[in-house]
């Protein structure tokens, strides 16, 4: 009766098969998930430190608009119309990856201000300043515009 009991009691200790391959399987969509969050997660972030890139780019560019004064905003060819940056500025002190440095292509332009009829509408420009870049086959574009006054604020610093 003892050998009966403690066979019976050893055999219920044991997993059976189909209690083993549904543990496989709960296991094996939990890592596939944790991976493809993981990924998701670090596209997040490249795609965060890529806008965040092409908000700094832009500001820079509207500082520099800033510091021009009117004669030279509107000289022809003085504010170049085009430009590039990259991703990596020269003097991050990160070591770039070969193939993670690409440019942001990026263009300026400077119009007569929109809905503008007052008598002053020749005193004012608008800029704006648009950055593109591709994120694998994706496109992206962020753009930043402002009005200039030529009784602005570039008369207050020279």
């Amino acid at each position: 009766m003892n050998s009966h009991f403690s066979l019976t009691r050893t055999r219920s200790r044991a997993f059976s098969l189909m209690e083993v391959l549904v543990s496989v399987s709960v296991v094996s969509i939990v890592f596939v998930s944790m991976y493809s969050g993981l990924s998701m997660c670090v596209g997040f972030v490249q795609l965060a430190r890529e806008n965040l890139r092409a908000a700094q780019i832009l500001q820079e560019k509207m500082e520099t608009i800033r510091l021009y004064n009117w004669d030279q905003l509107n000289q022809a060819g003085f504010v170049p119309a085009t430009f590039k940056a990259p991703f990596y500025t020269p003097n991050s002190g990160s070591n770039p990856p070969s193939d993670g440095n690409f440019n942001y292509d990026g263009t300026l332009k400077i119009s007569s201000g929109p809905f503008v009829t007052e008598t002053y509408k020749d005193d004012i420009k608008m800029v704006e300043v648009t950055v593109s870049w591709t994120t694998g086959k994706i496109p992206r574009t962020r753009s930043v515009s402002t009005f200039v006054a030529r009784n602005g604020l570039q008369n207050y610093i020279y």
